[in-house]
Protein backbone atom coordinates (compact mmCIF):
# COMPACT_ATOMS: atom_id res chain seq x y z
CA UNK A 1 0.00 0.00 0.00
CA UNK A 2 0.99 3.29 -0.75
CA UNK A 3 1.06 5.40 1.98
CA UNK A 4 1.65 9.41 1.85
CA UNK A 5 2.26 11.73 4.72
CA UNK A 6 0.13 14.86 5.64
CA UNK A 7 -0.10 17.36 7.80
CA UNK A 8 -3.61 18.62 7.44
CA UNK A 9 -6.82 17.63 9.51
CA UNK A 10 -8.42 15.21 7.01
CA UNK A 11 -12.11 14.72 6.14
CA UNK A 12 -13.12 13.09 9.54
CA UNK A 13 -11.22 15.61 11.35
CA UNK A 14 -13.19 16.50 14.69
CA UNK A 15 -16.06 13.51 14.08
CA UNK A 16 -16.65 10.99 16.93
CA UNK A 17 -17.09 7.20 16.06
CA UNK A 18 -19.06 4.87 17.55
CA UNK A 19 -19.64 8.01 20.53
CA UNK A 20 -16.39 6.68 21.92
CA UNK A 21 -13.34 7.95 19.46
CA UNK A 22 -12.31 11.68 18.58
CA UNK A 23 -11.14 11.88 14.78
CA UNK A 24 -8.28 14.57 15.22
CA UNK A 25 -4.88 15.08 12.87
CA UNK A 26 -4.59 12.97 9.82
CA UNK A 27 -0.98 10.99 9.80
CA UNK A 28 -1.25 9.42 6.43
CA UNK A 29 -3.05 8.36 3.82
CA UNK A 30 -2.78 5.39 1.01
CA UNK A 31 -4.79 3.07 -1.52
CA UNK A 32 -6.45 0.94 1.16
CA UNK A 33 -7.16 3.67 4.54
CA UNK A 34 -6.12 6.65 5.71
CA UNK A 35 -4.72 7.00 9.45
CA UNK A 36 -5.39 9.39 12.12
CA UNK A 37 -4.34 10.59 15.68
CA UNK A 38 -7.45 10.28 17.85
CA UNK A 39 -8.84 10.22 21.72
CA UNK A 40 -10.11 7.98 23.14
CA UNK A 41 -13.11 10.13 24.88
CA UNK A 42 -13.88 6.97 27.43
CA UNK A 43 -10.25 6.01 28.65
CA UNK A 44 -8.90 9.70 27.92
CA UNK A 45 -5.91 7.76 25.90
CA UNK A 46 -4.57 8.86 22.66
CA UNK A 47 -4.59 6.36 19.97
CA UNK A 48 -3.98 6.00 16.58
CA UNK A 49 -7.33 5.50 13.99
CA UNK A 50 -6.80 3.50 10.52
CA UNK A 51 -10.17 4.31 8.79
CA UNK A 52 -10.58 1.96 5.69
CA UNK A 53 -11.66 3.19 2.16
CA UNK A 54 -15.63 4.74 2.16
CA UNK A 55 -15.57 1.63 -0.92
CA UNK A 56 -15.22 -1.24 1.67
CA UNK A 57 -17.94 -0.29 3.74
CA UNK A 58 -20.76 -2.21 1.62
CA UNK A 59 -18.59 -5.28 1.05
CA UNK A 60 -19.88 -7.67 3.33
CA UNK A 61 -17.50 -10.37 2.97
CA UNK A 62 -14.49 -8.06 3.20
CA UNK A 63 -16.49 -6.28 6.52
CA UNK A 64 -16.48 -10.26 8.17
CA UNK A 65 -13.23 -10.51 7.25
CA UNK A 66 -11.94 -7.14 8.69
CA UNK A 67 -13.60 -8.21 11.90
CA UNK A 68 -11.65 -12.08 12.36
CA UNK A 69 -8.64 -10.72 11.49
CA UNK A 70 -8.87 -7.64 13.41
CA UNK A 71 -9.88 -10.32 16.79
CA UNK A 72 -6.63 -12.70 15.62
CA UNK A 73 -4.55 -9.86 15.80
CA UNK A 74 -5.95 -8.15 18.96
CA UNK A 75 -4.75 -11.39 20.45
CA UNK A 76 -1.52 -11.42 19.74
CA UNK A 77 1.37 -9.45 22.70
CA UNK A 78 4.34 -8.76 21.84
CA UNK A 79 6.90 -5.44 22.10
CA UNK A 80 7.63 -5.52 18.24
CA UNK A 81 3.94 -5.62 17.82
CA UNK A 82 1.56 -2.48 17.42
CA UNK A 83 -1.32 -3.73 19.76
CA UNK A 84 -4.86 -3.25 18.57
CA UNK A 85 -7.14 -2.37 21.02
CA UNK A 86 -10.71 -2.14 19.24
CA UNK A 87 -12.24 -1.85 16.10
CA UNK A 88 -15.30 -0.85 14.66
CA UNK A 89 -17.49 -2.65 11.30
CA UNK A 90 -18.82 0.61 9.93
CA UNK A 91 -22.15 0.83 8.17
CA UNK A 92 -22.81 0.44 4.73
CA UNK A 93 -23.10 3.49 2.99
CA UNK A 94 -22.23 5.78 6.15
CA UNK A 95 -19.50 5.09 7.72
CA UNK A 96 -15.71 3.11 6.71
CA UNK A 97 -14.94 0.17 8.95
CA UNK A 98 -11.87 1.28 11.18
CA UNK A 99 -9.03 -0.46 13.53
CA UNK A 100 -8.24 1.68 16.91
CA UNK A 101 -4.52 1.18 17.57
CA UNK A 102 -1.73 1.46 19.92
CA UNK A 103 -0.49 5.51 18.91
CA UNK A 104 3.18 4.82 18.44
CA UNK A 105 5.32 8.62 19.20
CA UNK A 106 7.60 8.86 16.47
CA UNK A 107 7.95 7.75 12.81
CA UNK A 108 8.17 5.02 10.33
CA UNK A 109 11.14 3.38 9.08
CA UNK A 110 10.67 4.74 5.74
CA UNK A 111 11.18 8.43 7.37
CA UNK A 112 14.01 7.27 8.91
CA UNK A 113 15.85 6.25 5.67
CA UNK A 114 14.94 9.14 4.18
CA UNK A 115 16.78 11.35 6.98
CA UNK A 116 19.54 9.03 7.45
CA UNK A 117 19.95 6.60 4.33
CA UNK A 118 22.06 3.12 4.93
CA UNK A 119 22.64 1.95 8.13
CA UNK A 120 25.33 -0.18 9.84
CA UNK A 121 25.43 -3.82 10.64
CA UNK A 122 24.56 -3.20 14.54
CA UNK A 123 21.85 -0.41 13.50
CA UNK A 124 20.25 -2.66 11.09
CA UNK A 125 20.45 -5.84 13.86
CA UNK A 126 18.43 -3.30 16.02
CA UNK A 127 15.86 -3.19 13.82
CA UNK A 128 15.32 -6.60 12.68
CA UNK A 129 15.16 -8.15 15.53
CA UNK A 130 12.39 -6.54 17.35
CA UNK A 131 10.70 -7.16 13.71
CA UNK A 132 11.44 -11.01 13.41
CA UNK A 133 10.34 -11.06 17.53
CA UNK A 134 7.01 -9.70 16.88
CA UNK A 135 6.82 -11.82 13.27
CA UNK A 136 7.61 -14.76 15.45
CA UNK A 137 4.81 -14.11 17.57
CA UNK A 138 1.97 -13.87 14.66
CA UNK A 139 3.45 -17.14 12.62
CA UNK A 140 3.62 -19.19 16.44
CA UNK A 141 -0.52 -18.18 16.16
CA UNK A 142 -0.69 -18.77 12.05
CA UNK A 143 -0.76 -15.30 11.28
CA UNK A 144 1.21 -13.68 8.22
CA UNK A 145 1.73 -10.11 7.62
CA UNK A 146 1.77 -10.46 4.35
CA UNK A 147 3.19 -6.86 4.07
CA UNK A 148 6.85 -6.02 5.40
CA UNK A 149 7.80 -2.98 4.73
CA UNK A 150 9.99 -0.13 5.93
CA UNK A 151 6.22 2.05 5.66
CA UNK A 152 4.58 -0.76 7.99
CA UNK A 153 7.73 -0.75 10.67
CA UNK A 154 7.12 2.06 13.19
CA UNK A 155 10.10 3.53 16.03
CA UNK A 156 8.87 5.25 18.80
CA UNK A 157 10.74 8.44 20.27
CA UNK A 158 12.10 5.97 23.25
CA UNK A 159 13.81 3.84 20.59
CA UNK A 160 10.58 0.73 20.38
CA UNK A 161 9.89 -1.04 16.76
CA UNK A 162 7.06 -2.63 16.22
CA UNK A 163 4.76 -4.00 13.17
CA UNK A 164 1.55 -2.31 12.23
CA UNK A 165 -0.95 -3.45 9.55
CA UNK A 166 -1.14 -7.16 10.33
CA UNK A 167 -4.12 -8.86 8.75
CA UNK A 168 -5.37 -5.97 6.46
CA UNK A 169 -3.94 -7.43 3.04
CA UNK A 170 -5.22 -10.92 3.75
CA UNK A 171 -9.07 -9.38 4.18
CA UNK A 172 -8.61 -7.19 1.43
CA UNK A 173 -6.95 -10.44 -0.78
CA UNK A 174 -9.80 -12.70 0.42
CA UNK A 175 -12.40 -10.36 -0.12
CA UNK A 176 -11.68 -9.99 -4.21
CA UNK A 177 -11.33 -6.26 -3.58
CA UNK A 178 -7.70 -5.37 -5.24
CA UNK A 179 -6.11 -2.54 -6.72
CA UNK A 180 -2.84 -0.90 -8.01
CA UNK A 181 -2.34 1.02 -5.09
CA UNK A 182 -2.13 -2.65 -3.54
CA UNK A 183 0.60 -3.66 -5.80
CA UNK A 184 2.78 0.04 -5.67
CA UNK A 185 3.16 -0.42 -2.14
CA UNK A 186 3.83 -3.95 -2.00
CA UNK A 187 6.26 -4.83 -5.15
CA UNK A 188 9.50 -4.39 -4.14
CA UNK A 189 9.24 -6.49 -0.92
CA UNK A 190 6.43 -9.73 -2.46
CA UNK A 191 7.91 -12.76 -2.55
CA UNK A 192 8.23 -15.02 -5.37
CA UNK A 193 5.02 -17.03 -4.78
CA UNK A 194 3.10 -13.66 -3.96
CA UNK A 195 4.07 -12.67 -7.22
CA UNK A 196 3.07 -15.77 -9.59
CA UNK A 197 0.07 -17.03 -6.97
CA UNK A 198 -1.03 -14.79 -4.60
CA UNK A 199 -0.36 -17.60 -2.17
CA UNK A 200 1.74 -16.80 1.51
CA UNK A 201 2.96 -18.23 4.29
CA UNK A 202 5.69 -17.58 6.95
CA UNK A 203 8.68 -17.49 4.69
CA UNK A 204 6.76 -15.19 2.20
CA UNK A 205 6.91 -12.69 5.46
CA UNK A 206 10.77 -14.37 5.39
CA UNK A 207 11.34 -13.12 1.66
CA UNK A 208 10.14 -9.42 2.41
CA UNK A 209 12.40 -9.54 6.24
CA UNK A 210 15.52 -10.21 3.74
CA UNK A 211 14.69 -7.48 1.30
CA UNK A 212 14.01 -5.17 4.14
CA UNK A 213 17.58 -6.25 5.47
CA UNK A 214 19.02 -5.47 2.16
CA UNK A 215 17.52 -2.31 2.30
CA UNK A 216 18.78 -0.85 5.25
CA UNK A 217 22.49 -2.03 4.77
CA UNK A 218 22.61 -0.36 0.82
CA UNK A 219 19.88 2.43 1.17
CA UNK A 220 18.08 1.02 -2.24
CA UNK A 221 16.26 -2.24 -3.04
CA UNK A 222 17.73 -4.88 -5.34
CA UNK A 223 15.24 -4.44 -7.79
CA UNK A 224 13.91 -1.55 -10.02
CA UNK A 225 11.55 -1.42 -13.39
CA UNK A 226 9.21 1.29 -15.13
CA UNK A 227 6.51 -0.32 -13.36
CA UNK A 228 5.23 -2.17 -10.49
CA UNK A 229 4.96 -5.65 -12.64
CA UNK A 230 8.22 -5.38 -13.53
CA UNK A 231 9.32 -5.01 -10.38
CA UNK A 232 7.73 -7.88 -8.80
CA UNK A 233 8.24 -10.01 -11.77
CA UNK A 234 12.07 -9.97 -11.63
CA UNK A 235 12.60 -11.71 -8.55
CA UNK A 236 10.74 -14.45 -10.65
CA UNK A 237 14.02 -14.84 -12.55
CA UNK A 238 16.30 -13.18 -10.79
CA UNK A 239 18.19 -13.66 -7.21
CA UNK A 240 19.05 -10.84 -4.98
CA UNK A 241 22.96 -9.90 -5.39
CA UNK A 242 24.61 -9.60 -1.64
CA UNK A 243 24.69 -6.41 -0.06
CA UNK A 244 28.13 -6.43 0.15
CA UNK A 245 28.26 -6.21 -3.80
CA UNK A 246 26.61 -2.93 -3.84
CA UNK A 247 28.31 -0.86 -0.87
CA UNK A 248 31.62 -2.26 1.34
CA UNK A 249 31.72 -3.10 4.37
CA UNK A 250 29.04 -5.10 5.16
CA UNK A 251 30.06 -8.33 6.98
CA UNK A 252 29.72 -11.64 5.26
CA UNK A 253 27.43 -13.21 7.59
CA UNK A 254 24.77 -10.53 6.91
CA UNK A 255 25.17 -11.49 2.83
CA UNK A 256 24.20 -14.75 4.06
CA UNK A 257 21.70 -14.02 5.94
CA UNK A 258 19.76 -12.18 3.26
CA UNK A 259 20.78 -14.71 0.35
CA UNK A 260 18.92 -17.50 2.68
CA UNK A 261 15.97 -15.21 3.12
CA UNK A 262 15.44 -14.32 -0.26
CA UNK A 263 16.32 -17.48 -1.84
CA UNK A 264 13.47 -17.95 -4.79
CA UNK A 265 12.63 -21.39 -3.40
CA UNK A 266 10.45 -21.00 -0.34
CA UNK A 267 12.36 -24.57 0.62
CA UNK A 268 15.65 -22.84 0.91
CA UNK A 269 14.53 -20.42 3.27
CA UNK A 270 14.55 -19.55 7.05
CA UNK A 271 11.58 -21.77 7.92
CA UNK A 272 9.91 -18.78 9.71
CA UNK A 273 10.50 -15.29 11.66
CA UNK A 274 11.93 -17.29 14.84
CA UNK A 275 14.56 -19.52 12.73
CA UNK A 276 15.54 -16.39 11.06
CA UNK A 277 15.89 -14.21 14.06
CA UNK A 278 17.82 -17.40 16.07
CA UNK A 279 20.57 -17.16 13.01
CA UNK A 280 20.53 -13.33 13.74
CA UNK A 281 21.40 -13.59 17.25
CA UNK A 282 23.89 -15.85 16.21
CA UNK A 283 25.74 -13.18 13.62
CA UNK A 284 25.73 -10.78 16.63
CA UNK A 285 27.30 -12.59 19.10
CA UNK A 286 30.07 -13.67 16.39
CA UNK A 287 30.35 -10.06 15.54
CA UNK A 288 30.16 -8.90 19.02
CA UNK A 289 27.82 -6.21 17.45
CA UNK A 290 26.97 -3.40 20.31
CA UNK A 291 24.24 -2.57 21.75
CA UNK A 292 21.97 0.41 19.81
CA UNK A 293 18.81 2.12 20.23
CA UNK A 294 17.27 3.13 17.12
CA UNK A 295 16.81 6.58 16.65
CA UNK A 296 13.13 7.77 15.56
CA UNK A 297 12.69 10.29 12.48
CA UNK A 298 13.09 13.89 13.43
CA UNK A 299 10.63 15.21 10.68
CA UNK A 300 7.97 12.62 10.88
CA UNK A 301 4.67 12.85 9.53
CA UNK A 302 3.18 11.47 13.35
CA UNK A 303 4.95 13.95 14.99
CA UNK A 304 3.80 16.97 12.29
CA UNK A 305 0.21 15.64 13.39
CA UNK A 306 1.23 16.01 16.91
CA UNK A 307 2.24 19.40 16.91
CA UNK A 308 -0.99 20.47 15.08
CA UNK A 309 -3.09 18.52 17.54
CA UNK A 310 -1.36 20.43 20.45
CA UNK A 311 -1.60 23.74 18.73
CA UNK A 312 -5.14 23.06 18.29
CA UNK A 313 -5.86 21.93 21.59
CA UNK A 314 -4.41 25.45 22.94
CA UNK A 315 -6.76 27.81 20.80
CA UNK A 316 -9.49 29.80 22.51
CA UNK A 317 -12.84 28.81 21.79
CA UNK A 318 -14.80 31.02 19.32
CA UNK A 319 -15.99 34.07 20.50
CA UNK A 320 -19.83 34.15 20.45
CA UNK A 321 -21.27 36.17 17.98
CA UNK A 322 -23.33 38.99 19.44
CA UNK A 323 -26.63 40.65 17.74
CA UNK A 324 -25.21 44.45 16.62
CA UNK A 325 -27.10 47.35 19.32
CA UNK A 326 -28.55 49.88 17.43
CA UNK A 327 -27.97 53.21 19.05
CA UNK A 328 -31.44 54.24 20.93
CA UNK A 329 -32.22 58.69 20.38
CA UNK A 330 -32.81 59.56 23.77
CA UNK A 331 -35.23 61.87 24.50
CA UNK A 332 -35.92 65.18 27.31
CA UNK A 333 -38.05 63.17 29.18
CA UNK A 334 -35.78 60.16 29.00
CA UNK A 335 -32.82 61.78 30.60
CA UNK A 336 -35.22 63.47 33.72
CA UNK A 337 -36.61 61.46 35.96
CA UNK A 338 -33.34 59.51 36.48
CA UNK A 339 -32.88 57.21 39.60
CA UNK A 340 -29.54 57.52 41.30
CA UNK A 341 -27.44 54.77 40.45
CA UNK A 342 -26.79 53.68 43.67
CA UNK A 343 -29.31 53.85 46.72
CA UNK A 344 -28.00 53.35 50.16
CA UNK A 345 -30.13 51.67 52.43
CA UNK A 346 -32.58 53.74 53.96
CA UNK A 347 -30.85 55.53 57.47
CA UNK A 348 -27.93 53.16 57.57
CA UNK A 349 -23.70 53.25 55.90
CA UNK A 350 -22.09 50.00 55.89
CA UNK A 351 -24.96 48.75 57.93
CA UNK A 352 -24.50 51.37 60.70
CA UNK A 353 -27.20 53.64 61.81
CA UNK A 354 -26.44 57.14 60.86
CA UNK A 355 -27.29 58.41 64.44
CA UNK A 356 -24.23 56.60 65.57
CA UNK A 357 -22.28 58.55 63.16
CA UNK A 358 -23.79 61.74 64.58
CA UNK A 359 -23.22 60.69 68.40
CA UNK A 360 -19.62 59.66 67.57
CA UNK A 361 -18.87 63.16 65.81
CA UNK A 362 -20.29 64.94 68.83
CA UNK A 363 -18.12 63.02 71.48
CA UNK A 364 -15.15 63.69 69.16
CA UNK A 365 -15.60 67.12 69.82
CA UNK A 366 -16.00 67.05 73.45
CA UNK A 367 -12.85 65.11 73.97
CA UNK A 368 -10.61 67.48 71.85
CA UNK A 369 -12.20 70.51 73.42
CA UNK A 370 -11.53 68.75 77.15
CA UNK A 371 -7.82 68.70 76.05
CA UNK A 372 -7.33 72.02 74.82
CA UNK A 373 -7.97 73.27 77.84
CA UNK A 374 -6.56 70.98 79.88
CA UNK A 375 -2.99 71.94 77.65
CA UNK A 376 -3.94 75.68 77.85
CA UNK A 377 -4.00 75.19 81.56
CA UNK A 378 -1.32 73.54 82.35
CA UNK A 379 1.08 75.76 80.43
CA UNK A 380 -0.94 78.90 82.18
CA UNK A 381 0.90 77.09 85.15
CA UNK A 382 3.97 76.45 83.86
CA UNK A 383 4.40 80.37 83.46
CA UNK A 384 3.41 81.66 86.10
CA UNK A 385 5.92 78.94 88.13
CA UNK A 386 8.25 80.57 86.24
CA UNK A 387 7.49 84.00 86.66
CA UNK A 388 7.17 83.92 90.41
CA UNK A 389 11.03 82.37 90.36
CA UNK A 390 12.01 84.64 88.38
CA UNK A 391 11.01 87.10 90.64
CA UNK A 392 12.23 85.96 93.67
CA UNK A 393 15.73 84.67 92.58
CA UNK A 394 17.17 87.32 94.33
CA UNK A 395 16.14 86.51 97.41
CA UNK A 396 16.72 82.81 96.95
CA UNK A 397 20.27 83.61 96.48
Amino acid sequence: MFVETYQQSGPLAGTVLDGRYRVDTMIATGGMSSVYRGLDLRLDRPVALKVMESRYAGDQQFLTRFQREARAVARLSHPGLVAVYDQGAGTPGRQAPYLVMELVEGGTLRELLRERGPMPPHAVAAVLAPVLGGLAVAHAAGLVHRDIKPENVLISDSGEVKIADFGLVRAIAEAKITSTSVILGTAAYLSPEQVSTGDADPRSDVYAVGILAYELLTGVTPFTGDSALSVAYQRMDHDVPPPGTVIAGVPTQFDEMVLRATARDPQRRYSDARDMADDLGEIVDDLGLPAFRVPAPSNSAQHAAAVTAATAARKPPPASRVSPQHTRELTRDDIAPQEPEYQPASGQFAGVDLDEFYWARQRAKRVLLFWVIAVVTLTGLVAAGAWTVGSNIGALL
